[in-house]
C-alpha cells in the first residue's frame, strides 16, 4: 500500500473520531481503511490507536506519529501545488515600484525584453524614490538601492548603482578642467536638492578617498532636470551612469576623473516571500536578475 495513502488514511481517523469517517472521506471501504491502519502499525512495530466498540484513544506514539504525518502531508501537498505553479505561463497584471532615474533609463527599456518574453503578463509601474509600503501599497515588488532595513522583504542583490561626474563641453571650454578632485570647490556644482551631496567623496586605488566640499547656484529635485542643466552648461554634475553615459558617448558630456572611484550603492529587488510562488512575480524577479546583475 503507499505509504502516503496510508498516513491520510490515519490522520482522518485522528481527526473524525472513527475508521468508517475516514474510508468515507478518502472515498474507500471501511475494510480498505482498515487494511491501511494495519499496514502502518505493522510498518512500526507498535499500535497508533486502542479501540473499542464504541471509542478509540491515541496511544503514545500515535499522537507523535499524528502531528508527523500532518507535516508530512502538509509538505507534500505545498511541494504539489509549488510545481503545478512552476508549469503555468505567466500572466495577469504586476505591480512594481522603482526609484525615478533606474526606472526611466534602465527599466522601461528592459521591460520590451520581459513583454516579449510574457506576452499574457501586463505591469503597472510606480516611478518614485520614496520608500513604498508592499503590502499597504499593494506592490508585488519594489527596486530599492541603499542598504536595506531588516525586513520580512526578501531581497535579491541587482548591479551596484554606480556614479559619474560630468560637464559639458561648453561648460569645461567657459571655466577649465579641474585637473584634480580638489579643484571641484571652485566650480558650479549641480546638486540634488535639497543639498544632500554637500560632498563629493572620490576613491584613487586603495586610498580612503577624498572628501571634497562642493558648491553652486542650482539646486534641483530631479535627476533628469540635473543632467539638463548640465548639458546647457550650468555646471559640474554627479549623478547615475545610466543617466549620462549615452550623453558621454556622444559627446554632449565629457566624463571627470575617470582615475577616480565613485562611492557605490547596492540595489536590490525586494518582494514577499509568500508571493514568489506566483508565476508573474517569479518571472519578473529572475528577468531582473539575469538583465542587472554584473557578469
Amino acid at each position: 500500500m503507499d505509504l502516503l495513502d496510508s498516513m491520510q488514511v490515519y490522520v482522518h481517523t485522528v481527526e473524525k473520531g472513527s475508521l468508517s469517517a475516514a474510508a468515507q472521506a478518502c472515498g474507500i471501504s471501511a475494510t480498505m481503511a482498515g487494511n491501511h491502519l494495519r499496514t502502518l502499525e505493522k510498518r512500526l512495530g507498535m499500535q497508533l490507536l486502542n479501540r473499542t466498540t464504541r471509542r478509540q484513544h491515541l496511544t503514545a506514539l500515535g499522537e507523535d506519529y499524528y502531528a508527523r504525518c500532518k507535516e508530512i502531508l502538509r509538505l507534500v501537498a505545498e511541494t504539489d501545488a509549488q510545481a503545478q505553479n512552476l508549469q503555468l505561463a505567466p500572466a495577469g497584471k504586476l505591480r512594481i515600484s522603482a526609484p525615478v532615474t533606474f526606472g526611466t533609463e534602465a527599466l522601461m527599456p528592459a521591460l520590451s525584453v520581459y513583454l516579449a518574453r510574457y506576452p499574457d503578463v501586463s505591469v503597472d509601474v510606480s516611478l518614485s524614490d520614496r520608500v513604498v509600503d508592499l503590502i499597504e501599497e499593494g506592490f508585488e515588488a519594489a527596486i530599492r538601492i541603499g542598504q536595506l532595513p531588516d525586513s520580512a522583504l526578501i531581497a535579491r542583490p541587482l548591479a551596484p548603482y554606480r556614479l559619474m561626474i560630468c560637464a559639458s563641453p561648453g561648460y569645461l571650454a567657459r571655466r577649465g578642467t579641474p585637473a584634480r578632485p580638489e579643484d571641484l570647490s571652485g566650480h558650479e556644482c549641480l546638486s540634488f536638492s535639497p543639498a544632500a551631496l554637500a560632498n563629493w567623496r572620490l576613491y584613487s586605488g586603495d586610498d580612503d578617498g577624498l572628501c571634497i566640499p562642493v558648491s553652486g547656484r542650482v539646486q534641483v529635485n530631479n535627476g533628469q532636470a540635473l543632467r539638463v542643466a548640465a548639458l546647457h552648461g550650468l555646471g559640474i554634475v554627479l549623478q547615475p551612469a545610466i543617466l549620462l553615459e549615452a550623453d558621454v558617448a556622444a559627446g554632449r558630456l565629457v566624463r571627470l576623473f575617470p582615475g577616480h572611484d565613485l562611492p557605490v550603492r547596492p540595489m536590490s529587488v525586494v518582494y514577499l516571500q509568500d508571493r514568489y510562488r506566483s508565476p508573474k512575480l517569479r518571472s519578473f524577479v529572475e528577468f531582473l536578475v539575469e538583465r542587472f546583475t554584473d557578469g
